[in-house]
């Protein structure tokens, strides 16, 4: 079942045969060199595919130490073997990985100990999927907004040259809760970036990143259990390259507080039914359309692996929090367009101070200690702060999907 997936994505989804980014990178080399050569670097969640295609990213330009901390032990045995394995990766002599929480106190004896001059965070609540609950929302704000104020506490006392942490393209007009959080971890962001020199990204789905639907593909592939997608939903698309070029000339190159984000045209968007159908296409494989899961069930329970036909069902989106489109920015941002070839700029105009993120936190702090809450009081809260998050709320989840 196995195909070039790098090929894949660069014929099919960006139809690109280049990095979308080549020419900002080269016309900014010296400075990344500058910035990045013989330097100290940490990166937090770099078993993850963002976090690891930043890695690559910034190992052309030669760092003197990397040190990648992420939760996941298996992620970062991973990440060393690819890394190890790869021809021409330039690993830095001093390389070391941690298997520990960044919202830890481990962590932070950690931190308070070292020296980094750049420190990128791609630690994250991710997928619209998480958004179930009480629970399931504290958890996301607690890692995607909490997590990243401590880390900034220990920023300021311990300065890099650079921080980098990685938002979403669903921070803009938000529909669901990860998108809001995110929105809010900007607004952290924010009131910190008169302290340290911050930079972070808006981007589009990177194809076949972990977790990601397209990834799911493979998986489905490989039990024999049938395709699924919404037919209705189209995304931006970087590869996972891209992405971490992003979050590097991001990390790097932005004044402090500024927003990253693809110049990216409409007609570029996709939906996964459409990827799906050239999945198949790509194994050798024709679609059977069922009209249920139950039926695409049963049709994978009874093909043999030889057929060259295999089950799919696409069905309309119905689950919280799902937005038929996406974008980059709003009609209130300051957006410059004229200062790189491949990417936008959303200007750090909005003021907020960090008395204001102290009060904003207290409150969300009081609120989870509640233990009458519920999600339609987080989402008034949530509105409270980000006037134009206007919430998708269905009472079904991605869970309930195949």
């Amino acid at each position: 079942m196995f195909f070039n997936q790098k090929e894949f994505i660069s014929n099919h989804i960006t139809k690109r045969k280049t990095s979308f980014f080549l020419e900002d990178i080269r016309l900014n080399t010296e400075e990344l060199k500058q910035e990045i050569e013989g330097s100290n670097i940490l990166v937090i969640g770099g078993a993850g595919t963002i976090g690891a295609s930043f890695i690559k990213a910034i190992l052309h330009f030669n760092p003197a130490k990397l040190v990648v901390v992420d939760y996941s032990e298996n992620g970062l045995t991973e990440l060393t073997r690819d890394l190890r394995s790869s021809y021409n990766e330039l690993m830095p002599s001093e390389y070391i990985t941690y298997p520990f929480d960044f919202g830890s106190d481990v962590f932070n004896k950690f931190f308070l100990q070292e020296k980094f001059d750049i420190v990128a965070c791609f630690a994250a609540h991710k997928h619209v999927r998480s958004e179930k609950d009480r629970y399931a929302i504290e958890a996301m704000i607690q890692n995607n907004v909490f997590n990243t104020y401590n880390l900034l506490e220990l920023c300021v006392i311990n300065p890099p040259k650079h921080f980098f942490c990685v938002s979403t393209d669903k921070a803009a007009n938000p529909v669901n809760v990860m998108g809001a959080s995110k929105k809010l971890m900007e607004l952290v962001l924010k009131a910190y970036s008169n302290q340290i020199k911050i930079g972070t990204a808006r981007f589009a789905n990177v194809a076949f990143s972990n977790g990601s639907l397209l990834q799911g593909f493979n998986e489905r592939i490989l039990k024999n259990q049938p395709i699924s997608s919404p037919i209705d939903v189209k995304r931006y698309f970087v590869s996972p390259e891209e992405s971490g070029q992003l979050c590097m000339l991001a990390c790097i190159l932005s004044k402090s507080g500024d927003i990253f984000f693809p110049k990216l045209e409409e007609e570029q968007m996709m939906t996964f039914a459409d990827i799906a159908i050239k999945y198949l296409a790509e194994l050798g494989l024709v679609p059977n359309y069922c009209t249920s899961e139950d039926e695409a069930r049963l049709a994978s329970k009874n093909r043999n692996n030889s057929d060259s036909i295999y089950p799919v069902y696409f069905f309309e989106s119905d689950t919280s929090g799902e937005k038929q489109y996406e974008e980059f920015y709003t009609d209130t941002d300051n957006v410059i367009l004229k200062s790189f070839k491949s990417l936008g700029v959303i200007k750090n105009d909005e003021k907020i101070s960090k008395e204001q993120i102290d009060l904003l936190l207290s409150e969300f702090r009081q609120m989870f200690a509640s233990n009458k809450l519920d999600k339609s009081t987080i989402i008034t809260l949530l509105n409270k702060y980000i006037p134009d998050f206007s919430h998708i709320e269905t009472g079904k989840s991605l869970d309930n999907k195949l």
